[in-house]
């Protein structure tokens, strides 16, 4: 189990990089104590209680309002002092995710909490006294509002406060936000339940690395030798090799700029811009990081990557080969044109892309690029900023 350290007054949850100042204020006391609300020393204690929650379902939902909304379910959890245990995922119900890891948040990520608090949790509700006495409630116990845009929990004081500036929008950085408590709430809790990938979660990501930058780095390797060494030098490692190198991640072309373009039906909610303008954005960054070159480009929209040839001239763009829309087809009924699988497992390994690139541009009126911003904030890349075409439609 990956316990956060403690050493004096200093916390090392291993899943937050990054110095202090390169995260959002206080994401490193916070996950630590999320960890331990999650996790008590004895799930039997008799005191102990519980929220049990199913992922939003609602074919209306697409992935960031499945986690925006479990980020309010863990907000309610902290606030009454419940563990919050989280049940059928319909994105994980699917061949693939197999025994107790089918239909089920632990087939792409780490658990919320422990497998013994999760059979206390299933144990108390099978027992009608247990939800009369308030030890067990669920998500019909609290209403929309609540959820959706619930109290943010006030352990830690009001922490966003000290937010520093670094969203960019139409050359002006963004002082204000009607919601800084939520955003920086939501961009914590989304760091804890994302905090390991699952072997599954691992090999997809592989699988899309390697398609789209093996070949680069095959080429690498290659010009690195004069000559090709034999077989057994290839297993020759040194301490160096072992202890040090070894915790390096797997390799993308760097510095890579992430680019998330968001259209199609999302005009109802929110200002659509073209590629172009995105562009627009990447080439101030070259502006500035002259040595920029790589582009991750994830986007639902054909008519986007048919566009982003006209760009390969100057630059290196790496996406997903997968259908995507043409038109105006709105997002359910594309998901479902792809099928359960393919529609979770190629925008969460995008997401996952995303928040680990150098640099971010994107649209904050989608709630997609709101929550990729989050992960980015927690994951040491506060300091990357972050270059918007439009604000959140709730700023």
């Amino acid at each position: 189990m990956n316990v956060p350290m403690e050493t004096g007054s200093t916390l090392y949850p291993p899943w937050v990089e990054g110095s202090d100042e390169d995260n959002l204020p206080l994401t490193r006391q916070v996950q630590t104590d999320i960890w331990k609300h999650q996790h008590p020393c004895n799930c039997q204690n008799a005191s102990l209680r519980f929220l049990l929650a199913d992922w939003e379902t609602d074919p209306g939902f697409g992935m960031g309002a499945q986690f925006a909304s479990m980020a309010g379910m863990l907000a309610i959890a902290m606030n009454e002092q419940r563990i919050l245990v989280t049940k059928y995922y319909d994105r994980a119900d699917h061949e693939d995710c197999l025994g107790s890891n089918h239909a089920q948040w632990s087939c792409y990520f780490l658990s919320e909490t422990s497998e013994e608090c999760r059979n206390r949790a299933f144990s108390l509700a099978s027992q009608p006294s247990a939800w009369a006495d308030g030890l067990i409630t669920g998500k019909n116990n609290y209403t929309s509002k609540q959820i959706w845009v619930g109290k943010t929990p006030r352990k830690w004081g009001e922490p966003w406060k000290a937010m520093q500036p670094t969203t960019q929008i139409n050359g002006k950085m963004l002082i204000h936000h009607k919601a800084a408590d939520r955003r920086w709430w939501r961009a914590q809790a989304i760091r804890y339940l994302m905090r390991f990938p699952s072997k599954y979660t691992c090999f997809l990501l592989n699988e899309a690395r390697h398609k789209a930058f093996g070949v680069v780095a095959a080429k690498m390797v290659l010009d690195a030798y004069q000559t090709w060494p034999k077989e057994s030098q290839f297993h020759n490692e040194t301490d160096i090799d072992k202890f040090v190198w070894s915790a390096k991640k797997p390799w993308m072309p760097r510095p890579l700029v992430s680019i998330h373009v968001r259209q199609g039906d999302k005009a109802k909610e929110m200002e659509l811009f073209g590629f172009e303008d995105y562009m627009k954005l990447a080439q101030h960054l070259r502006r500035r990081f002259p040595e920029i070159r790589n582009i991750w480009l994830s986007t639902e929209m054909q008519e986007v990557i048919n566009e982003s040839e006209a760009y390969s001239k100057w630059w290196n763009i790496y996406y997903t080969n997968i259908s995507r829309q043409r038109g105006n087809t709105s997002m359910p009924a594309y998901e479902a044109s792809l099928g359960r699988k393919t529609s979770t497992n190629y925008p969460l390994v995008n997401f996952l892309l995303a928040s680990d690139a150098d640099f971010f541009i994107g649209a904050l009126g989608s709630t997609w690029c709101y929550l990729i911003d989050g992960m980015r904030t927690t994951g040491g890349k506060v300091m990357a900023g972050y270059l918007s075409v439009n604000k959140y439609r709730f700023w």
